[in-house]
């Protein structure tokens, strides 16, 4: 089902969709503007998706054992140290 409706373009905006049909890329100004509103809600899909479980990893971390700064520092001079370890014996 389609629907008639009118909208207001900026000159830039006529311009560029008339060019689009002219080139033979699309049959119409309404072919243009609907394929930049398929590509703005897959846009907009994928961005909800990527937030939705961006939030679900960090609602489960929240779930998770934490560990003092303390103990993260300490974790991470020991990891730096070893991988300067790792570098001298190979001789870099």
């Amino acid at each position: 089902m389609t629907v008639k409706t009118s909208i207001s373009l900026t000159d830039a905006q006529e311009a560029y969709a008339r060019s689009l049909v002219e080139s033979g890329q699309f049959p119409s100004l309404s072919a243009v503007l609907q394929r930049g509103l398929d590509m703005l809600r897959t846009e907009t899909e994928a961005r909800e998706a990527e937030l939705a479980a961006l939030r679900s990893l960090l609602k489960k971390r929240a779930k998770g054992p934490f560990i003092s700064m303390e103990e993260s520092r300490r974790r991470m001079d020991e990891m730096v140290e070893r991988k300067r370890k790792e570098l001298r014996r190979r001789g870099a």
